[in-house]
């Protein structure tokens, strides 16, 4: 854990790269005093978990504090959204707050969005609680920045539980040139930032993003980085963790995946005595590329949903029938979340999975998974944060189609015979003979039967659910 000293210095310091920093006072632990349980992200979470439910959740941010109250209420009230996003814009992600002033200042003149989320940082503490008060469903701070610090900071004091990202899973998807040391380190500031207000009564839901780079993740991968984020954030005393993992279309393994992250990264946080932790878990609807027509696309979100159902996962993010062309109107994302509410609410209950058939899958993915884990924290020498940085130098932790140099880059994953995602190249993440071997047969059935350039293969992988006329369009064909 930070000493003490050190991170009240280093609070100063963070406080002070912007004026809002300086709204950021004890006053939040009065406010939420007398906000009590209202709101509280942890709490709908652990209600969920204990009825079995599966929690809707959309994404979307605007920058004006009225189209944000607007946008969301819209969710909430149409959408029947049971919790709700504050998705930050790119300018704060990246900590230049000086260009998101000067585009939020232009949205205010002229009434229009000039940013692509809510710049929490620039509307500082009171302006950030008006959107939450404005709500009965308690909000998350969604982003995507290698250094959250100040956001955090402003976020807490506003009055939000929730907020998702962490030094792996918030560095290398986003940026290519942070250094996962650094981020690393910058976002054991936030799980002890997360960890002080919790010790003061107040319960911080932290949340990895499973998601990761967002097509074709082997589950292996997503669950390891999970694990590591949640011992990270435990060591600096968080007691709620939402551990994540996004779909790759095929039920089977989604469900086995969702399964083993959740118990993998309970047993971890065990045997490293935070015995204390809640342990949730996300499910996010395919990040990947989205059909154009509004038919096929329902046809995703509600594959995604069930999904989410069938795999008890605590919450689901959901998607829109818009996502191929850009942002949605809340009126889309209103649309994308019923039609989840249909699947987790009517359908999933009644849909029977093949117990076996998930518990042979899962035991695959827990035994990669724990091999991952393991040499990395061989190599780390009882530190976790030593742990994830060197295992990314030697490549037992990887990422596919990964912007950042400080992932090696060499896994390559493809699909099985039947959907399922495999590796056609494996790198050098830490797996026995058995293992390769396993995985070669299968995309042996795969590949063994076609006569085609397996990188053609990775490409229509990658559009699995485009019809023939948008895959085409999207690779260039004629």
């Amino acid at each position: 854990m930070i000493d003490e000293g050190l991170f009240q210095a280093l609070r100063r310091e963070v406080l002070a790269t912007w004026p809002t920093g300086q709204e950021v006072s004890d006053e939040a632990f009065e406010y939420y005093q007398r906000k009590g349980d209202s709101g509280v992200f942890h709490q709908r979470l652990q209600e969920a978990k204990a009825a079995g439910r599966t929690l809707l959740q959309p994404r979307g941010g605007v920058p004006l504090v009225h189209l944000q109250i607007e946008l969301l209420r819209h969710l909430e009230q149409v959408g029947t959204a049971d919790l709700l996003p504050l998705t930050v814009d790119s300018y704060t992600r990246q900590n230049r707050y000086e260009e998101a002033q000067r585009h939020l200042e232009r949205s205010q003149q002229e009434g229009v969005a000039l940013l692509n989320g809510f710049p929490v940082v620039n509307h500082g503490v009171r302006n950030s609680r008006a959107v939450l008060e404005a709500v009965a469903a308690p909000v998350q701070i969604r982003h995507g920045s290698p250094d959250a610090r100040l956001l955090a900071e402003i976020s807490f004091a506003a009055g939000y539980t929730s907020f998702e990202g962490g030094g792996i899973t918030y560095n290398l998807p986003y940026s290519a040139r942070v250094p996962l040391e650094r981020s690393v380190r910058d976002w054991q500031y936030v799980d002890r930032l997360s960890g002080y207000y919790t010790e003061r009564g107040v319960v911080i839901n932290r949340e990895s993003y499973g998601a990761l780079t967002g097509i074709l993740v082997p589950p292996a991968i997503a669950v390891a980085i999970s694990v590591f984020e949640a011992l990270l954030a435990a060591e600096q005393g968080v007691k709620s963790i939402t551990v994540g993992y996004g779909q790759n279309g095929h039920i089977i393994q989604d469900v086995a995946a969702v399964e083993v992250l959740g118990t993998l990264t309970q047993q971890y946080l065990q045997r490293f005595g935070f015995h204390d932790v809640d342990v949730t878990t996300c499910f996010h609807e395919w990040m990947g590329p989205f059909p154009m027509t509004e038919g096929r696309a329902f046809g995703l979100i509600g594959l995604g949903a069930l999904t989410a159902a069938l795999a008890r996962a605590t919450k689901v993010i959901t998607k829109t029938p818009h996502e191929a062309y850009g942002v949605p109107t809340k009126e889309a994302n209103a649309q994308g979340l019923l039609c989840s509410r249909l699947m987790v609410d009517t359908m999933a209950h009644q849909v029977p999975l093949d117990r076996a058939q998930v518990a042979e899958e899962a035991r695959w993915i827990a035994r990669e998974a724990t091999a991952i884990v393991e040499k990395a924290l061989e190599l780390g020498e009882g530190r976790f944060d030593a742990s994830v940085v060197r295992a990314f130098e030697a490549g037992v932790m990887d990422l596919p189609f990964c912007p950042s140099i400080y992932a090696q880059n060499k896994v390559m994953p493809i699909r099985d015979a039947t959907g399922a995602v495999r590796y056609l190249e494996h790198g050098h993440l830490p797996f026995d003979k058995e293992t390769l071997d396993r995985n070669q047969e299968l995309i042996h059935q795969r590949m063994g039967a076609v006569d085609t350039d397996p990188l053609e293969q990775i490409e229509k992988d990658i559009n699995f659910f485009l019809e023939a006329e948008e895959f085409s369009a999207v690779s260039g064909g004629s």
